[in-house]
């Protein structure tokens, strides 16, 4: 018998063991997946089961705290009948509209601004202070400022969205400018890559890691920004549902409109955590996804 033939079936074995151990970890990441999945709606049904039993037995108070089930008969009702100020999907849309456009504005300036400081050390220097003072001050507190200036049309909730997506975009950007490879910038330099070359082809690739961390959190503030605005004074949206709903002693209502909200920035975080994982495909998978 020849090498060759004798070393083929150890070989053959070998692949064939690895292949054994790749589909049992793939099965044992599957069953840990709905594992977790089963557990999560157990745990919501679970709890909104809890909450209807308490409301019921007038352990807590229904009228203050409504229950799940006449949460769900008010969203019902205003999907089929609509709400006072207009159909329900109109308010979603006008809602998502002022957040979306607030967060596209904040995310462009932030990371404009982030990459520009980060690059520039005197444009950092003279203006660091005046980022770090607007930084600290309560920017939910605009709102109204912005609703006088701009008037209760979208213009002052988008403010108020952009001045709350800006600033942890803004830092993230900064930061991933910052945290470039020193030696990839000397190289390129080295290669005869100008500093505008530099920038777009060495130090924003670098830095989308770190603004792409950004968007997950700066959109939820996005809608934070528009709920905000609508409920101290608009025409239209969800957070003039909820101001309505308050004004009548709707509980249901209140809750409604916040399941309402919950479901779009889940579905936008769904969105953001798809696109980044096909824009990111390069990057490994976190220990606890291995596992």
């Amino acid at each position: 018998m020849s090498p060759e033939t004798a070393t083929a079936p150890a070989a053959h074995g070998r692949a064939g063991a690895a292949g054994s151990r790749t589909h049992a970890r793939a099965r044992a990441a599957r069953n840990h997946r709905i594992l977790v999945h089963g557990t999560r709606v157990l745990l919501l049904v679970g709890l909104l089961g809890l909450w209807e039993w308490l409301a019921r037995a007038a352990v807590i108070d229904p009228f203050n705290f409504s229950m799940p089930s006449k949460i769900w008969d008010q969203i019902t009702q205003w999907a089929l009948n609509g709400t006072p100020q207009g159909p329900l999907v109109e308010q979603i849309w006008y809602t998502l509209y002022e957040a979306l456009l607030g967060w596209v504005i904040g995310v462009l300036g932030g990371v404009v601004l982030g990459i520009a400081l980060g690059r520039i050390r005197f444009l950092a220097d003279v203006l660091g202070p005046y980022i770090k003072v607007l930084n600290a001050l309560p920017r939910i507190v605009l709102a109204p400022i912005f609703i006088i200036g701009l008037g209760l049309g979208p213009a002052s909730k988008v403010a108020s969205a952009v001045v709350l997506v800006f600033f942890p975009v803004f830092f993230n950007a900064f930061q991933g400018a910052r945290e470039v490879d020193r030696n990839l910038v000397a190289n390129s330099r080295i290669l005869g890559a100008s500093k505008r070359q530099v920038t777009l082809q060495v130090v924003i690739p670098s830095a989308t890691s770190w603004i792409f961390t950004s968007l997950h959190v700066s959109f939820g503030f996005a809608l934070i920004g528009a709920i905000v605005g609508e409920y101290l004074g608009a025409t239209k949206g969800l957070g003039l549902l909820v101001s309505a709903s308050q004004g009548t002693f709707n509980a249901a209502g209140v809750y409604a409109a916040m399941v309402i909200l919950a479901v779009v920035a889940l579905l936008a975080e769904g969105v953001l955590a798809f696109l980044e994982k096909r824009l990111f495909r390069w990057k490994p998978a976190d220990p606890g996804e291995a596992r």
